[in-house]
């Protein structure tokens, strides 16, 4: 900004100066006579007019020089960093480490980016094991002194409904093929870390990220834009609620990729009947037997589409629809990561908005 207005002001003075030197030339050539002076009324008066007009073209230019901000707040997914900025705006600055289309559950920081922890101002991260890769580093910035607020336990969280997928008392089983039936080491926490899929619960998470942020921070009204940016998720809510009226009671039966769902499902009044990959994680390697446990599932439910996640593979999603042949559709949806810019999902709210979209018109 310094650098356009000294240019203005240069070249100002270069034209005023050029101006000067022609008069002083035009003076000393025709002997100094009143009537040439005379002669040029017109570039005298114009030389004001260009010495005023530079600086309002850059006062125009440059209402606003303002401060950055000196608050730094890191969210660990890309769907935190989206409700982070809703709440501050232009009051702090928002990194996330994850980028679009990371899987949560087996992202692994950057030097950089551990780095980056100490250096937040507040750190906001889920929780309930969901980023896998992070915990002993969120555990150990933590102990160093970084304000680390995981709001999973807030939340009223679920817990992974009875034994799920899952196994006998040792936690493994060998099938023929001599895979195990587990998540191998990947296994999930005692509640369900995928809050995000129930708008109402975010709402609430946006007020916790602004209570935080005026222990920091108390000079902004935290609160008020936190409750502002809660009405939209409302708002998004009763949208869903809408778009999902076309699916039939007896047809809301999801299949997914792995337990992300629950939330969604207990909001809405669907039932989770079958996953792909067992357990909370998408690290777990899914055996032979529960594949075709799967698949024998879906034939008694009746139920003819497989939602997948954009940042997952869907190659064992197709694997079981074509074991069951038909019409039985592999749908893609937004999970563990915004989508791109123009893809509908580039916000959380749109993200849960195209999801039932999608599902709505699976299942109708």
């Amino acid at each position: 900004m310094t650098g356009i207005r000294t240019s203005n002001r240069i070249s100002t003075r270069r034209r005023v100066l050029a101006a000067l030197a022609a008069l002083a030339l035009v003076a000393s050539g025709c002997g100094g006579e009143a009537s040439t002076v005379e002669d040029l009324p017109t570039t005298t008066e114009q030389i004001p007019t260009t010495t005023e007009q530079p600086p309002t073209t850059t006062t125009e230019q440059l209402p606003t020089t303002t401060e950055p901000p000196h608050l730094l707040v890191v969210a660990t997914t890309t769907i935190l960093g989206d409700v982070a900025r809703n709440i501050v705006g232009d009051h702090a600055r928002v990194e996330v480490l994850m980028p679009l289309g990371a899987d949560p559950h087996g992202y692994q920081p950057s030097a950089r980016q551990v780095a980056l922890l100490l250096e937040a101002d507040l750190v906001v991260a889920n929780g309930l094991l969901l980023e896998e890769g992070l915990i002993g580093v969120l555990a150990s910035a933590a102990a160093d002194g970084a304000n680390v607020l995981e709001i999973g336990e807030f939340l009223s969280p679920l817990p992974f409904g009875g034994e799920g997928p899952h196994h006998d008392d040792d936690g493994h089983h060998d099938d023929d093929d001599g895979h195990h039936d587990d998540d191998d080491g990947h296994g999930h926490g005692e509640h369900d870390p995928h809050l995000w899929m129930d708008p109402v619960r975010m709402a609430e998470a946006a007020r916790l990220i602004a209570a935080e942020l005026s222990r920091i921070e108390p000079g902004v009204d935290w609160a008020e834009r936190a409750d502002a940016y809660a009405d939209e998720l409302t708002a998004a809510d009763a949208r869903i609620r809408q778009i999902l009226e076309v699916i039939p009671a007896g047809q809301r039966k999801l299949v997914t990729n792995h337990e992300a769902f629950a939330y969604f499902a207990a909001r809405y009044g669907f039932e989770v009947v079958g996953v792909v990959i067992p357990g909370g994680s998408t690290l777990a390697d899914p055996s032979s037997a529960q594949l075709a446990s799967l698949v024998e599932t879906m034939r008694e439910e009746g139920v003819r589409a497989i939602f997948t996640e954009t940042t997952q593979s869907a190659a064992l999603a197709e694997a079981v629809a074509a074991e069951l042949g038909g019409e039985v559709r592999v749908v893609p949806l937004y999970t563990g990561s915004l989508g791109e810019p123009g893809s509908g999902a580039d916000s959380l709210i749109g993200m849960l908005i195209t999801n039932a979209e999608r599902i709505a018109e699976a299942l109708s």
